[in-house]
């Protein structure tokens, strides 16, 4: 049986998925700056957001199956206290190819945020698993949303190589804590490293659910990517003709998706995960549905966005939760196929926005976002009427032990 956290587990395990997933984009307010004092070509700087995420990317394909593996104290202070060198790299790079090097190593050091929320879902007490994994959640996203202002704030008064210092000593506090008060036990396991790689892809084919919560994740992140990516794009030309301040005052929308976190992990301990999933994409829908009207009253913009976003970031909390349930000893090599898919259907929504917004306009953008949404909704909704078909219980206490999902839901 695993043990749960220990007290205050899961805020160190949400504050650690916090500041280490806002490493991924504290330096983006100072790409301009860095440029100048490395006297490159501002185009060549703006690659380092790239290898942040390919970095991660690769981190969640290689590096959080290793959450079954290692004693979560070990495997989160090791990596934490890597994530702290390559800041350190980074800080004091010489040039844009060892910066460029350093922001790999950072963004994958980074997926330490994936394996706190594998960890808390996995450690979580009887019926907390969702509770566990929102608030892990909630971190990750306040570190996203507070990580520019932060590293803006940060480099105005220090310097940005001084800012990638302070982020490495705050990696390196976390690793201490990691150390000292996450769980010693090593997960029980037969897999050696190679055979649990290798064991990634059959995943999909084993469990059904995972194929049903690869499929909705994917379809609203491309919407989420979509929809950001083109409002920026939207809000800077005429006739709007914002600047770029004006443009990111509209990221405090996503507030309350971060302020909705906490309750929905209250829901889905409560409730089936697909549940709450279904009713998050209709609340993201209606969201993207006030966007569909234009963008003419900052209000409304302001309006849909918080919505949109609250039903996006709901969704994940409970998908997250619902597969982690599936098997709980393989919490870590499950999330990695999820995110790594899940990403990959945010960057093809990021790669096709400006094309789709030159071609179909604001509205018709919205509409396919809405499109994407229903049908998020309506994949989700399959999962409230097909029985889960993943390994059998193999003893009489296997649905309860060791897991936060009550055995009323097991139909799921």
């Amino acid at each position: 049986m695993t043990r749960p956290l220990p007290r205050g587990g899961t805020l160190l395990l949400a504050s650690i998925a916090g500041t280490a997933i806002a490493n991924n984009y504290a330096i983006q307010t100072e790409l301009t700056t860095v440029a100048a004092d490395l006297g490159v070509p501002l185009a060549v700087i703006g690659l380092v957001p790239t290898a942040a995420l390919t970095g991660c990317m690769t981190g969640f394909a290689l590096l959080l199956p290793l959450t079954d593996r290692l004693a979560p104290n070990r495997l989160v202070g090791i990596q934490l206290t890597a994530l702290a060198a390559a800041l350190a790299l980074a800080a004091a790079a010489p040039g844009a190819g060892v910066l460029l090097a350093a922001y790999l190593l950072i963004g994958a050091a980074a997926s330490v945020a994936a394996q706190a929320s594998s960890i808390a879902g996995r450690h979580a007490p009887t019926g907390r698993r969702g509770t566990g994994v929102a608030t892990v959640a909630a971190g990750m996203s306040a570190g996203i949303l507070l990580s520019r202002l932060a590293g803006g704030a940060l480099s105005g008064a220090v310097g940005w190589r001084r800012m990638l210092l302070v982020f490495a000593a705050l990696a390196l506090l976390g690793a201490i804590a990691a150390a000292a008060l996450l769980p010693r036990r090593r997960p029980h396991t037969e897999r050696g490293y190679r055979a649990a790689l290798a064991s990634l892809p059959p995943l999909l084919h084993r469990f059904p659910e995972l194929r049903r919560a690869v499929a909705t994740g994917g379809l609203w992140y491309f919407a989420f990517n979509l929809i950001w990516v083109t409002l920026a794009l939207a809000l800077a030309q005429p006739p709007h003709s914002l600047g770029p301040g004006a443009i990111g005052l509209y990221s405090l929308a996503g507030l309350l998706g971060f302020a909705a976190l906490p309750l929905t992990g209250r829901l889905t301990d409560r409730y089936a995960p697909a549940t709450v999933i279904v009713a998050s994409m209709m609340a993201a829908a209606a969201g993207t549905a006030l966007l569909a009207t234009g963008l003419g009253s900052p209000l409304v913009t302001a309006l849909g966005l918080a919505v949109f976003d609250a039903g996006c970031f709901a969704a994940q909390a409970a998908n997250q939760s619902r597969i982690i349930a599936l098997a709980p000893d393989r919490a870590g090599s499950l999330s990695s196929v999820y995110l790594v898919l899940y990403f990959t259907s945010g960057a093809v929504g990021t790669a096709v926005a400006a094309p789709l917004l030159g071609a179909l306009g604001w509205h018709g953008i919205s509409l396919t976002a809405l499109a994407a949404l229903l049908l998020a909704a309506a994949v989700g909704s399959r999962s409230l009427r097909v029985p889960a078909r993943g390994p059998a219980p193999a003893g009489p206490r296997a649905a309860g032990a060791g897991s936060s999902t009550p055995v009323r839901r097991s139909r799921l």
